[in-house]
């Protein structure tokens, strides 16, 4: 398509005229261990990189060592080729064993799709328990994330949270008052996981994994911890975790991925114009009031009722068989798939 192929070469142009970030890879036996598969989970030969299968029998994961108070969280991620609906990946930041009531969530979720069809790129919010309150956004990538692995980070402090996709943000939310207790505020781990989502992921359900293309593998390299070890039982005393982490909250407010520059922020704006299927920012469905963190601007409103997956829940008339707003499920905003 000629405006993936014209995205493309804004991508590369940028690449080669800003710097990469300043952060040190570590291996994934000084921050990472298991968590669940079994043999499904492959460490690389030079023990620096892994790989997550998912056959018919299981997925598999791992999670960091620590549980931490804000941080620079990133991996190099390639994700499986071929008939992959069914399949999600996902690398995230959460404490919903600890807190299973109130948790706090960071999401990157990538989506499977039908052979010929693209993966779609989520990211999510939580902030404690607020699962009502998804702060979803969707993306088609501007390349194949199938041929190699590409960046993607998640920068959280105390006052903002960003996302980026190879070192270029994609999404940012500032912290304010109105958000309340929606901020992420209290320490988490690092997840790396693959899973069958057969439930959802693909067409809202309709198209289940096939397991004659499986093992599915992601592939995840480059791993960045740049953040604050905290116990997450001492949330009930955050300003223990504050002062613990003056220092490290300081080192991430003046690095090179948290400073906003006039040429980062007009690159994000390309992309989310270009590439977002989905916020909630526009979604009058689903939410009533404009969530207070939310940047609208008219390009990609334009953007998001003109091809967006928005469309398929967008009312038309006010039939009494169409189904009401609170009959309409999370899961049926996935079915609509973005045009060519």
């Amino acid at each position: 398509m000629a405006s993936v192929f014209f995205l493309s070469l804004i991508l590369l142009a940028i690449s080669v005229s800003t710097q990469a970030f300043h952060v040190e890879t570590i291996s994934f036996d000084e921050g990472y261990k298991h968590l669940f598969g079994e043999d499904n989970m492959v460490k690389t030969a030079d023990g620096r990189g892994v790989n997550l299968v998912l056959n018919r029998y299981t997925g598999s994961g791992f999670i960091s060592s620590n549980y931490y108070m804000h941080g620079y969280f990133s991996a190099s991620i390639k994700l499986p080729k071929e008939n992959t609906a069914g399949v999600v990946v996902a690398f995230y930041l959460s404490n919903g064993d600890v807190f299973e009531k109130d948790h706090d969530e960071l999401d990157w979720e990538f989506l499977g799709n039908k052979k010929g069809k693209e993966w779609r790129v989520q990211t999510n919010i939580y902030g404690n328990g607020s699962t009502m309150r998804g702060r979803e956004e969707r993306y088609l990538l501007p390349f194949d994330p199938t041929e190699k692995a590409h960046r993607y980070s998640i920068l959280w402090t105390a006052n903002v949270i960003m996302f980026y996709v190879d070192d270029i943000p994609i999404r940012e939310v500032i912290r304010s008052e109105a958000m309340g207790s929606d901020f992420p505020s209290k320490p988490m781990a690092v997840y790396a996981t693959i899973w069958d989502g057969s439930a959802w992921a693909t067409d809202g359900g309709k198209v289940k994994i096939n397991y004659k293309y499986s093992p599915f593998v992601a592939e995840f390299s480059d791993l960045v911890l740049q953040g604050c070890p905290s116990n997450p039982i001492q949330q009930s005393k955050p300003s223990v975790d504050l002062d613990h982490c003056a220092s490290t909250e300081v080192q991430l407010m003046t690095a090179d991925f948290a400073v906003m520059t006039p040429k980062m922020r007009s690159a994000m704006r390309r992309l989310r114009e270009k590439q977002m299927t989905y916020t909630v920012c526009y979604d009058s469905v689903r939410y009533q009031n404009v969530f207070p963190d939310c940047d609208n601007t008219p390009e990609e409103q334009e953007k998001f009722w003109q091809w967006g997956e928005s469309k398929f829940v967008k009312p038309r008339t006010r039939s009494s068989k169409r189904r009401s707003r609170s009959q309409l499920s999370v899961g049926s905003l996935y079915s609509s798939q973005a045009a060519d």
